[in-house]
């Protein structure tokens, strides 16, 4: 797999999915433009996300799409994922990095420019910036940083950032224009009555908001 592109990032969020299963709606998500999914499960055991992890990683499979395992650095190494996405209070980097393989994919989230500069001397591939707006898909996050808080971050770090938090269509040009290199969704996809359809008019906006 080459370099990720971050452009386009799906966030599960099986509260959203009216029933459907995660790995169709991921499948029909990257058939519509998603670049990158991370499979976040904060309710239910180690076997049951384990065995969503295989469901969408199967629906992934033959895509180039990687799968990133939200909090779980044990269920991202049972499953073979090609990344784990670290929250502040979770592994620090340097032992992730050290349990995983080389190529693995280390995302972090910050909540500040303090955060994201922590995330590069650490070692991350990306900064998941968050939350940009507020969002009712995840209530245990700091104050909203807003635009102008992403474009403070965006000066602080070379990574690569994902910003997350009530993002979507109507909102993602002006997102990217603040120095976002991709966009992550939740609800914007997950609750969509066509996943597809709603990824591939994100892709449209974010292709919109890089034209020069």
């Amino acid at each position: 797999m080459g370099a990720p592109d971050y452009s386009l990032y799906l966030v599960t969020g099986r509260a959203l999915a009216r029933g459907r299963a995660m790995a169709d709606i991921a499948r029909a998500a990257v058939a519509g433009g998603v670049t990158c999914v991370q499979l976040r499960e904060k309710n239910g055991g180690t076997r049951e996300f384990i065995e969503q992890a295989r469901a969408v990683q199967a629906a992934l499979r033959g895509t180039g799409v990687p799968l990133i395992v939200n909090d779980r650095v044990d269920v991202a190494l049972a499953v073979g994922a090609e990344g784990v996405h670290l929250g502040q209070g979770d592994m620090p980097i340097a032992d992730a990095r050290r349990l995983g393989p080389p190529e693995w994919i280390i995302g972090i989230s910050a909540e500040s420019v303090a955060d994201a500069i922590r995330a590069e001397r650490d070692g991350a591939d990306y900064v998941g910036v968050s939350p940009v707006f507020a969002t009712p898909t995840k209530t245990d996050h700091a104050a909203p940083l807003g635009l102008e808080g992403l474009r403070a971050i965006r000066a602080a770090t070379k990574l690569p950032l994902v910003a997350i938090g009530g993002i979507h269509a109507g909102n993602a040009r002006e997102v990217v224009r603040a120095g976002a290199d991709g966009l992550a969704v939740v609800s914007a996809i997950v609750a969509a009555d066509d996943p597809r359809a709603a990824a591939a008019e994100l892709q449209r906006e974010i292709a919109a908001a890089r034209k020069v």
